[in-house]
């Protein structure tokens, strides 16, 4: 299925039914909290592939709403599509300019010559 086609649930009860949902302990800073509660959450999109994981909170369900916060934000940004560039062409004054521009430039390069030892 392509992201594009994809259509965007309403209630992220209805979101989180279209996923995986799996829970693993969080690392970092947290003592025994951390290393004895399963409270982060890991969550893997199946219509669209896109995995998100949220682990900032000590609580399970707090982590989970989050995970499905940033998974909608992720689904509508990969949804965006720019529109195309249209490419312009300089008006004629401009590119005039520029090649006045360097002729002056060429001109004052010449002019840094080196200076002979009579014109001292």
């Amino acid at each position: 299925m392509d992201i594009h086609d994809y259509t965007l649930p309403e209630s992220d009860r209805q979101l989180l039914a279209e996923c995986e949902v799996q829970t693993f302990r969080a690392t970092g800073p947290g003592g025994q909290g951390v290393n004895t509660t399963d409270s982060a959450v890991r969550l893997h999109h199946t219509p669209t592939g896109i995995v998100v994981t949220a682990r900032q909170e000590r609580s399970q369900y707090l982590n989970k709403q989050l995970a499905v916060r940033r998974l909608r934000e992720r689904i509508q940004k990969a949804q965006y599509v720019e529109a195309p560039r249209v490419a312009t062409r300089e008006p004629r004054r401009v590119q005039r300019r520029v090649i006045q521009a360097k002729r002056v430039l060429g001109q004052r390069k010449r002019m840094r010559g080196r200076v002979s030892p009579g014109d001292e």
